[in-house]
């Protein structure tokens, strides 16, 4: 089974513990607001698997970079990750219809800053926003 590591919202931020935490994932997912390319890049030097999206903060550099929402199997697991999502009742309409017609068993955003953990039983979808990292 794979180790994964979800972080979201470094807005620019490199923390060392980053290294820490990090270090046994076999990959990385960084649900937007990178804030930096440096920051991308230190992520992506790590050298486990880096996915992510860009965030309504970043700039052109990393919207050249990243796409808006990536959808990925991981351990045949269907996986969608955005920044803007909203949560289960709530989602955010430029995710909404995604979700609906075609929901993910796990969804992984971030913007909120608010660390959230809720299975979704109308979607029957795990939905995943790691909070705040920066």
């Amino acid at each position: 089974m794979k180790k994964i590591g979800i972080i979201s919202d470094t807005h620019g931020h490199w923390d060392e513990k980053y290294e820490h935490y990090f270090s046994g994932c076999d990959e990385i997912w960084h649900a937007g607001d990178i804030g930096s390319l440096e920051v991308a890049d230190r992520f992506e030097s790590m050298k486990p698997i880096f996915r992510a999206v860009c965030g309504n903060c970043d700039g052109h550099d990393l919207r050249a970079r990243y796409r808006e929402m990536l959808r990925f199997k991981c351990e045949d697991v269907d996986v969608l990750l955005k920044h803007i999502g909203g949560y289960p009742g709530n989602y955010d309409p430029s995710v909404r219809s995604v979700l609906f017609s075609s929901p993910p068993n796990l969804f992984v955003d971030g913007h909120s800053h608010i660390l959230k953990v809720k299975f979704d039983k109308t979607l029957s979808l795990l939905h995943v926003n790691p909070g705040a990292a920066g």
